[in-house]
């Protein structure tokens, strides 16, 4: 190798570094969001064995606030792409951290001596705002934000990659540290209330590190020349552009299996013993390490590649939960492959959106990454409401009664089921639709190609 490619191979390596403390604090907010969705993992729980609600009613009712997120989800991508302040596109809307943590502690202080129909509207306002109003804004402005703070594709790779390893981290202290809690201080109406309270003091604090200390200073090809996002570029974008369907529709399907999620109930009336929750989600350490391999992964197999490895692990996982019942060590080891296949699809969906976002500026589109965000954060909305919607019919269907010592044996059977067979079908429906995925074969196309743009661009400029 000659001193000129030593020293060519050198600057690279520099100018895809990712310092650690960017790492943090980039990842900060994700963190903070991600705990916000561990959080309403527990409210299907919560509404039904504190606040009494039927389970049914509960999936009802959330499903509902979807028709409003349907709406708000396509204005907020819409209202960061057209975006232009002193602060930048994306970074203002971090803002909604304060207002994301505040509703989450107002949707478990409900007041139990309201009644049903008052609880109800209480727990459909905070459920709502909280997600169509807060967690939209800080999906549409993620990628936004991301592609504009750090200036290359490996770059945004290790800080998507990388970084997924503390908000990893910080769901496993979550899942040990809340459910003891839970299991001690909420065990009424009063104990959840103050247990959220205190969770969503620090979590705010974390996640408003990113807005305060990394500026945007990054400005793709197509905003040097100046063009604007408009509303009539919506259309185009979901017509000519399959990529963003394909993302959406894996989103969709795999938040439908992620919202049936019955852990709780696995654990309170198959295991026997909530408590052990939070302790066997110690062993979720076990797959920090594959975060490390994800960008090597990313550019060996693709994302889509990527992603299907994953998800035929956590097939396997899914089948083993099967046969374990209440068999706590065999239960444990199958939560861990779940885990293990879900870390690619999960920790490096953003980065299906940045390159889709070069993929439309390649065919001549808008990039529109904050739409494309609110789009898939839309999606998986929705499929999470629809899996809560169909895991409170099926488990009112089975006999299930919340607050109940001992469930009926049809009540049992449906836990199980809702936690292996059905999600195991579909997370092999997403690994399907992956296969029509085709930008990863595209991208080192994609790539030459808009660097020449943007050469020439500076070139213009410099005339």
């Amino acid at each position: 190798m000659t001193k000129e490619e030593k020293l060519a191979r050198k600057q690279q390596r520099k100018a895809e570094k990712v310092g650690l403390g960017k790492l943090l604090l980039w990842n900060s907010s994700s963190c903070s969001v991600a705990l916000s969705t561990l959080m309403l993992g527990y409210v299907t729980f919560y509404c039904t064995d504190v606040l009494q609600l039927a389970p049914a009613l509960v999936g009802t009712l959330f499903m509902v606030s979807k028709i409003f997120d349907s709406f708000t989800d396509v204005v907020a991508g819409f209202i960061v792409d057209r975006t232009q302040t002193r602060w930048g596109k994306g970074r203002p809307y971090e803002i909604f951290m304060l207002f994301l943590w505040l509703s989450t502690w107002l949707l478990f202080s409900c007041p139990t001596s309201f009644a049903t129909a008052a609880k109800c509207v209480w727990i459909f306002c905070m459920y709502t705002f909280m997600n169509s109003i807060c967690v939209t804004f800080l999906n549409a402005n993620n990628v936004v934000y991301m592609v504009r703070a750090f200036e290359n594709k490996e770059q945004q790779s290790k800080i998507v990659g990388y970084g997924s390893i503390f908000t990893m981290a910080g769901a496993m202290v979550f899942n040990v540290l809340f459910p003891t809690a839970m299991a001690k201080v909420g065990t009424d109406a009063v104990g959840w209330s103050r247990l959220v309270g205190m969770i969503a003091i620090p979590l705010t604090v974390i996640g408003m590190l990113r807005i305060l200390t990394i500026p945007e200073k990054f400005t793709p090809v197509s905003e040097k020349n100046g063009e604007q996002t408009h509303l009539k570029d919506l259309l185009p974008l979901l017509k000519e552009s399959r990529p963003v369907l394909i993302i959406c529709l894996v989103r969709f399907v795999q938040n439908i299996a992620t919202g049936l999620g019955v852990g709780t109930y696995y654990w309170q009336y198959i295991i026997g013993n909530l408590g052990m929750m939070g302790v066997a989600s110690v062993t979720t350490i076990l797959v920090l390490p594959l975060a490390f391999a994800l960008p090597v992964l990313r550019k060996k197999f693709g994302m889509a590649g990527m992603s299907v490895i994953g998800i035929l692990v956590g097939c396997i996982g899914y089948l083993a939960t099967f046969f374990a019942g209440g068999n706590m060590v065999f239960f444990i080891v199958a939560a861990l492959l779940v885990s293990a296949g879900a870390v690619p699809l999960n920790m490096m969906f953003n980065m299906f959106i940045a390159d889709v976002a070069d993929y439309n500026e390649w065919k001549g589109l808008k990039r529109m990454e904050g739409t494309m965000g609110s789009l898939t954060g839309l999606a998986g909305k929705i499929g999470s409401a629809f899996g809560g919607f169909l895991m409170g019919v099926l488990m009112s269907a089975s006999g299930y009664v919340g607050g109940a010592d001992v469930q009926v044996d049809s009540a049992i059977m449906m836990i199980r089921v809702l936690a292996s067979v059905a999600p195991l079908a579909l997370m092999l429906v997403v690994a399907a639709i992956l296969r029509l995925y085709t930008v990863d074969k595209q991208m080192p196309q994609i790539k030459q190609d808009l660097e020449a743009r943007a050469a020439a661009t500076t070139e213009a400029a410099a005339e």
